[in-house]
Order: C-alpha cells, then structure tokens, then sequence
C-alpha cells in the first residue's frame, strides 16, 4: 500500500513539474500577447497638454499678438447614460446644467447622446473663455453632485489685442498654429512649442498610475515696430483714404497707400503699414475689401497662374456674388503686404541713386553742370522735361530734371548702370524678416538686353521696378555714410520665462558709396526740401533731406503704360545732415484727375513726421513761424482729444459744463473750471491714481499715464482701448 502511494505521489508530482514546465513555456512565448490582454482590460487615458504660442510684442513690450487659453466643451455619452442599480441617473442632471450654462440645442444633445450610448467623443461647442465654464463647473464640483460625463479640452487661442494695428507686419495663424503672412508665418517654427502629453491607466489593484510629459511653450519674438508710431502711421493712411474716397471714381483713396519708417544706422523698421488693411481677429472678414478693385487668377501662356486686377470695385453685392474660390482670391490678395510684395517703378526718386553710382564711378564731379534744354532725344525718342537752363547736381536733384539724369547715364555707359543697381540692390531680396517679399531680378535690365532708350528710361526711375522695401533700404546706405543694413523686424528671441535665447544685431552687408558721397548725396536731398520739388515734406522745426517721384505705371486692365496713371511718391530722412530715421511714402494711382501730383505724398509724409518726431526724441533744430506754431498747437489739441471724450447730453462746445455764476464752479463769474449744468466729465485716466513716484496716473491695468493729458507713456505693456517706355512730358 505505501508502495502505491508513493508511486502516485510521484506521478502527482511528475504531472505538476511537467504543468508548470509547460505554463511557463506558454507564457514566455505568448508573453506580449497577453500583456496587451491584460492592458486593453485596465482603464487607459491618453491626453495632450498643448503647447503656448510665443508671443510678438513691440519694441517697448506690448504685446501684439499673444495665446489665450480656451477650452472645447467635450460629452461622453458613455459615461452620462452609464446606469446605477438599473438607472441612469446621471442624465437629466448632466442636460439640465448644460442647457442652464451653455447656449445649446439641447434636444439635439439629448438625441445623440441617447441614441450614441457608447460614444465617448462629441464637441458640441469650441474656444470657450474660462468665464463662460466657470458656472457648469462650479456645479460640476458640488459635492452631491450628478453631473457626469462632461469635461473640457484646453486649447489656445490666437489673440490680437490692437485688432487690425500692423496687420500686414504681424500676420495672422490658422487653428493649428500655423503662421499665415508677416512674422506670425517666417517666425513660425520660433513661435511654436512642442505638446506634451498626459498618460494614465488603472492598474490590476485599480490604482491609477499616470505619466506627465509637460508641454514646452514657444517662444517670445521682440519687434522693432513701435505701435505708438505704428498708429501714426496709419492714422494718417486712414485720413488719406478718407479725404480721397470716392473722389472722380467708384473706390478707395488710391490703389494701394504705403509707408515705411526706418532707422537709418541700423535696418530696423519702426512702422510699417498700407491701406488697405484688415482686423487680425476676423480675417475673413470681406467688409474690409470694399473699395479695392476685384482681382481675379487666370492661368498665362506658361501654365502659371497669375493674379489680375479687374474694373470691378468690391462692395456687399460683389461679395454676395463671389464664389468661395473667388472670395478666397480677393482675400489673400488683401492679406499681402505692399511694401514687401508689390512693385512698381519708383520715378524720381531714383535719381539720388544715378547721380551717387556717377559719383563712385567717376563719370561726374560735383563740380560737374549741364545744360537742360527740356528735351533730349535718345534712341529715336524725344524725351522731355519740365526743367530748363544751368544744372549742377544739386540743382538736377532739387528740381528733378530728367536730361541731366539721361546724360549722366550716358557718360557712365551701361555696363557701371547696371554694376551700381545691383549694389543698391535692385532686382535682389533684402532679406527682411517678413514672409512673401517679391524678387525683382526679372524686373531689372542687364547690359545684354538694355537699350540706349532703356538706359535712358532707367537713369530716373521708369521702366524697371523695386519693391518700397528696395527703395527704403538702399536709400538709407545712401545717406547714412553708404553703409547697408539688411533690414530687419524682429532684435530679440526670449523663452517663456524671459530670458533671452537669441539677440538679433544690426547686420552691415556691404557699402554702397563712400563717405564723401554720402555727405554729397545728404546736401543734395536737403536742396529738394529746401527750394526743390519736395518743399511741401518740411515738418516744422526739423531740416529734412529727401526726393519726390512720380512714375507712369501700367494699366491694369490692358497691362500696357498708360498716360494717366501714376505712382507718387517721396522719400526722406531726418535729420538731414545726419539722419537718424528715414520715411518712405507711396500712394499707387490717386483716387483724383489728376493723379501726376507727388504733393499728395509730401504732404502725408510731413503729417507723419510732425507726430513722429517728438515722440522719438528728435529735437528741433529750426525756428518755428507763428502760423507752424499754431499748426502744432492744433495737432496736440486733437491728439490730447483722442483720448478725452464729450460725455453723453453735455453741450460738445463746453463739455464741462461751467455757466456764467456758476457757484459750484472755481470762477464764479465766468467759470473756465469748475462743475456746472453740464457736469464736469472725466475720462477715465482721470480717476486713476496718482504714482507719488514716477508722477504717472496707473489705471487698473497697471499701465501709465501723463497726468494732464492722459497720454499713455511709453513702455506700457497693457493694450489701450484703442510701349513708349514713358510719357514724353513726365516730371519728377
């Protein structure tokens, strides 16, 4: 019996050892299939932390674009309709404080959340604001609460706290954090970060185990623009379009408005800005194409596709018209920046340019003279001028005369003409920063296939094109001793936590002209604004060096040179003997009769500058006339007013309301100050506190103001509330 026993014990044991053998084999081999058993049977949740937009601030810290948090509102089904002891006791409470909090359809809800019970995904309302689901969430939180089955996806937003300001500098962003234009696109992979990403899962003991991978936020870009400046600017564009909308046509002021304001000793672009523009928070907006002139794509002979403009002026039943392909045409069209993307021929203001190449090249002196007789026949052409008589260089400068360029050109040849506009840098990118900037290499001449007629053409600006930026930058390296900058938006990359990744200099990249032509050049220009064609640029107090043009341009209907068309413009820099910033004004085809008239941009030019000047600490240096005193009275007066406003049913001719005797009032008998029957209205600035320190008025927002006008001061980071190739009688 014993001896049983032990056999079977032993066959027990040989069973269980051979089990066990052949388990373990069955695991080792299987072992990844069952751990994905196991795992797809645990609670897993997955979730991406997303990442912060950099933001663009200006050149004092204010913020011009930046990332706001909002939040997608998400329902799963499966867990609101999950049952209780056989109830589903969770779903009338969850539908009734989304009906209370949110603006939905909430029978559309209740139908698909009834009818999609294993659904655990559905996003009925997107970008909500922290206030909007505040209320939803503190009655989620209660503590008898029976709200199940809703949370909140975090997402940011792109926001433009100044709306449509820099709009053509800044760009805009798609809803997946793409860049779009301007330094939101050529900044892109800056601005962005990297998502993190949430994992967590219950493990066999029902534990939860969870693994954070936090998000890295982009980074901060720090601009040149100025958005004090900047609103000066374009200001001014608006007041333009406004005095010259609908004037002889159906339409905007002009074609296209632009300016540009740069430092001259560094590239750096303090303002840039043309009209039309758009608000950066609603893009799609077509209101802000009334006006403009319907462009259309058509494929040319060479299988590309190009853009041209029609005769049709865009207004609400244009726009109700369009087709989703057209409107998204006309759109992009509007986004693009002028002042980068655009060309055209710049007309006279060329002619600092020729006369310097001659300089450098030798083929002039400024002792050098010629005689205008007010036409000069090249190539078969007769060519005329508006000038007449003994022209020096200054003179040939001051007055615009074309024969004077032509024979200068002449005696350099077209080989050095050609040499001398590649290093200005016609025809080449500058390299700005700025998404889109136009190439004009096939819009210049080469010696092979320039002309005695094109030479001619070229010598004052017609018949070859540059884009405003072009101009600008080159101009400054003819001015500013011949160095050239390349231009630039952005000097400073910083982290999310300020410290700085990157400094961004002032890049020399080669001199154009000499120091000696320089200074020559500098006299030249101060001639235009001092006796010459540009009189009407002179801000009061300030010596201003610069050139008028006046270009034909093509016609956009036939695209061939038309006699009746323009492009304005002036150009400038100040000081003038040695220039500290330098402006650019282009006004492409005057809404007016007569559209050859570059007074229109002089004039806009000097508004600007009256402006801009003291605000950048650019002192006078000229005495001021009794009648520019006054001038500047009245543009302080209207900038003070700007942020003073005439209360509700107060009289605007006393908008403190003070009467004659008033006894409330500090002048009884004929109360200048003091409370009357109107009541004193005070802006808001005017109940901020006072900082004993700075001396400054701080509102709310932490930002600062002069505590008489009420003018923001600078550095503020908080946002305020705010076939003949030209036309024989061409003048420059």
């Amino acid at each position: 019996m014993q001896k049983k026993l032990v056999v079977l014990y032993g066959l027990v044991l040989l069973a269980f050892v051979g089990l066990s053998a052949r388990l373990l084999w069955i695991t080792r081999k299987n072992e990844t299939n069952y751990q994905k058993q196991v795992l797809s049977q645990q609670g897993y949740t997955s979730s991406i932390i997303p990442f912060r937009r950099g933001n663009i601030v200006d050149a004092k810290g204010t913020r011009l674009a930046t990332s706001e948090k909002v939040y997608n509102l998400v329902i799963d089904a499966k867990v609101m309709t999950s049952e209780l002891r056989g109830e589903m006791i969770y779903l009338e409470p969850t539908l009734e404080a989304l009906g209370e909090n949110f603006d939905l359809d909430m029978a559309k809800i209740r139908e698909y959340v009834t009818t999609n019970k294993k659904s655990s995904w559905y996003v009925p309302l997107r970008r909500l604001t922290y206030e909007q689901i505040s209320g939803f969430q503190k009655a989620q939180e209660e503590e008898d609460s029976k709200i199940r089955g809703v949370w909140f996806e975090e997402e940011y937003k792109r926001i433009y706290p100044y709306g449509s300001l820099a709009a053509d500098v800044i760009g805009f962003t798609t809803t997946d954090s793409q860049g779009s234009y301007g330094l939101e696109e050529y900044y892109n992979d800056v601005l962005n970060g990297v998502n993190g990403r949430e994992y967590g899962y219950l493990n066999d003991d029902l534990a939860l185990e969870r693994t954070v991978k936090s998000a890295v936020d982009g980074y901060d870009i720090h601009s040149t623009i100025d958005a004090n400046l900047q609103m000066m600017v374009e200001k001014n564009l608006k007041k333009f379009n406004d005095e010259y909308q609908n004037k002889v046509r159906t339409g905007n002021g002009a074609e296209n408005v632009g300016c540009i304001i740069m430092k001259a000793n560094t590239g750096e672009i303090l303002a840039m800005a043309s009209y039309p523009t758009y608000d950066l928070n609603d893009t799609r907006n077509p209101a802000a194409m009334y006006g403009s002139r319907m462009v259309e794509q058509i494929t040319n002979a060479n299988g590309y596709y190009e853009i041209k403009k029609t005769n049709t002026i865009i207004d609400e039943n244009v726009v109700a018209a369009m087709d989703d392909s057209q409107m998204y045409v006309n759109l992009n069209y509007l986004w693009k920046n002028f002042c980068i993307t655009d060309t055209y021929e710049p007309g006279s203001t060329a002619k600092p340019f020729t006369v310097a190449a001659a300089l450098e090249q030798g083929a002039v002196s400024q002792n050098t003279s010629f005689e205008c007789t007010g036409v000069l026949e090249v190539g078969g052409y007769p060519i005329k001028c508006h000038a007449r008589g003994h022209m020096s260089l200054e003179n040939s400068i001051a007055t615009s005369c074309n024969v004077t360029m032509m024979k200068i050109a002449q005696m350099m040849g077209k080989e050095d003409f050609c040499k001398f506009q590649n290093i200005f840098n016609f025809g080449l990118k500058t390299n700005i920063d700025l998404a889109g900037e136009a190439r004009t290499a096939s819009l210049i001449y080469t010696p092979e296939n320039m002309g005695p007629t094109d030479l001619a053409t070229n010598s004052f600006g017609q018949n070859f094109n540059v884009t405003m930026i072009e101009m600008i930058t080159g101009f400054c390296s003819l001015v500013n001793g011949g160095y050239y900058y390349e231009p630039h938006m952005v000097n400073k990359i910083t982290n999310a936590s300020g410290a700085t990744v990157k400094n961004i200099e002032p890049r020399i990249l080669k001199q154009t002209v000499s120091e000696s032509t320089s200074a020559l050049i500098r006299q030249y220009c101060k001639a235009v604004v001092e006796y010459g064609t540009g009189t009407s640029a002179k801000p009061p107090g300030y010596k201003l060096g610069g050139k008028t043009g006046t270009a034909e341009t093509i016609d956009p209907m036939t695209n061939k040179r038309s006699e009746n068309e323009y492009v304005v413009s002036f150009i400038g820099c100040v000081p003038a003997d040695d220039p500290e910033i330098a402006i650019y004004v282009v006004v492409d085809r005057l809404n007016a009769e007569k559209q050859d008239n570059a007074r229109v941009a002089t004039v806009m030019a000097r508004s600007i500058l009256m402006e801009a000047l003291p605000y950048l600490n650019i002192f006078m240096t000229e005495p001021v006339t009794e009648a520019e005193q006054a001038e500047l009275d009245a543009l302080q007066l209207e900038i003070t007013s700007q942020y003073i406003q005439t209360p509700e049913g107060a009289d605007p001719e006393n908008p403190e309301g003070n009467t004659p005797g008033d006894p409330e009032g500090d002048n009884p008998e004929g109360g200048e100050e003091g409370q009357g029957t109107g009541g004193v209205y005070n802006a808001p600035w005017m109940d901020y506190p006072i900082d004993q320190e700075t001396g400054y008025r701080v509102g709310p927002d932490g930002r600062q103001y002069d505590a008489q006008t009420g003018i923001p001061v600078e550095g503020a980071e908080s946002v305020p509330n705010t076939d003949l190739p030209l036309n024989p009688n061409l003048t420059g």
